[in-house]
């Protein structure tokens, strides 16, 4: 009885066993995705997802697999040459090797001139490092989006939490003025500026709700994630880094050896001189090396040795080949210099920006902003007593609105600049 009752039990432990691995299947696909809390964590995703990105990262596994065989052998040849295949007139033609005069088989392999094997996979290889600095600098470009959309987004976010404040603060001014018309201590022509100012206000928040939707929609795309997928505004930036370590020198330094466009044309002149090497090279003999059995009926009886050399007598084309190396190794060079001239003309520039935009900043947060805040406490009590008009009260909300805004504007400024110069350097500070 236990034999027939334990197969039946091992085909239920095989069946629970498979339920329970589909389930872990189910489970694991089922696995949400990290929650896209802040920029950090919208760069890991993007490094991991984006399909631009991917393709980059695979033509340039696919460009070092380009070096093995540039620097190899070709296949070797083998020729088969049928002799008398009549036996002098003694028989129908026949392809059968014991059956005709004589059989020889030739096997051959080209030679290039030495070094020239070498030469080739070293331009395989600054290619593909070419394209491996190319991947790089397609990251750096879309790190740099989606840092300038979070950026933006931050703005927006800020501007929009600004616009309810000021909202709030003209429901509260319409309710003083009503109350002041009320009396007679008004017109009610304070009551309606402070309903168009509310207005205004809404339209306002629309046209900003709108901007976060559509850099929403811009962050998703650049993530490679559904255009409608949820994600949370951003709360707060990176901070910046201290001032020391936005020393323009030191950064040079780093941008010359880490900027991947450089780095491109680091390869690319690489590629050109090597070029221009084997170029040179070509003026030398390649050869052909052989050796050929000759079988007579159903044996061999004769060996043959085969040495073949290519004469390089057209000089004029190998001439005017190596004219060309000489001039693209001269215009990668020259490019190399103008670019690095631009791109540290462009560092420059984005350091004194950051600078200026943090001086700014501190400005309206340390002075600006306080007396503006001081002015509207002071205007909004002298209203209240009478001994302000309200055309006064609304230029002094103004002036704390303005302030804000221009303090948002230079933090997102300042981060902007940071952002180019990250780019720039190819890393982060």
């Amino acid at each position: 009885m236990r034999g027939h009752i334990f197969p039946g039990c091992l085909l239920w432990l095989v069946i629970l066993g498979m339920l329970g691995f589909s389930d872990g299947i189910e489970a694991q696909s089922m696995t949400p995705e990290k929650p896209l809390h802040n920029l950090q964590s919208l760069l890991d995703f993007a490094r991991s997802q984006n399909p631009e990105l991917l393709a980059m990262r695979l033509e340039a596994a696919a460009a070092r697999e380009r070096v093995l065989p540039a620097g190899s052998l070709a296949d070797p040849r083998l020729r088969v040459e049928l002799m008398d295949v009549t036996r002098m007139g003694a028989q129908n033609p026949s392809v059968f090797p014991a059956r005709v005069g004589s059989a020889k088989y030739t096997l051959m392999q080209d030679l290039p001139w030495p070094g020239k094997r070498d030469l080739k996979a070293q331009i395989a290889s600054a290619d593909a490092q070419a394209v491996q600095s190319r991947a790089e600098q397609v990251w750096q470009d879309l790190a740099a989006q989606i840092k300038l959309a979070y950026t933006q987004w931050y703005a927006v976010t800020r501007q929009t939490e600004l616009a309810r404040q000021t909202l709030d603060l003209m429901a509260r001014l319409e309710q003083i003025a009503q109350l002041r018309y009320a009396h007679g201590l008004a017109p009610q022509q304070d009551v309606i500026r402070a309903q168009l100012e509310q207005t205004a206000m809404r339209n306002e928040l629309i046209m900003l709700e709108n901007d976060a939707a559509m850099l929403r929609l811009k962050i998703n795309t650049l993530l490679g994630r559904d255009l409608d997928a949820a994600l949370p505004a951003p709360e707060a930036l990176p901070a910046l880094p201290a001032a020391v370590k936005l020393d323009v020198a030191v950064l040079r330094q780093r941008v010359s050896a880490k900027n991947p466009q450089l780095f491109v044309e680091d390869a690319r002149i690489l590629s050109a001189e090597k070029s221009r090497e084997l170029t040179a090279k070509n003026s030398y003999p390649d050869f052909t090396v052989g050796i050929a059995p000759v079988q007579t009926q159903r044996s061999v009886r004769e060996w043959e040795l085969m040495f073949e050399v290519n004469l390089p007598l057209q000089q004029a084309p190998r001439r005017a080949m190596e004219r060309e190396s000489d001039g693209m190794l001269a215009a990668a060079r020259a490019r190399k210099v103008a670019l690095r001239n631009q791109v540290l003309g462009e560092l420059a520039e984005q350091v004194l920006g950051l600078a200026s935009s943090r001086q700014i900043e501190m400005q309206l947060s340390q002075s600006l902003l306080p007396q503006a805040e001081l002015n509207l406490a002071s205007a909004l009590s002298a209203y209240e007593n009478g001994k302000l008009d309200f055309a006064t009260l609304l230029e002094a909300q103004q002036q704390i609105r303005s302030a804000r805004q221009n303090q948002i504007k230079a933090q997102v400024e300042a981060h902007l600049r940071l952002v180019a110069i990250e780019k720039l350097l190819g890393e982060e500070i």
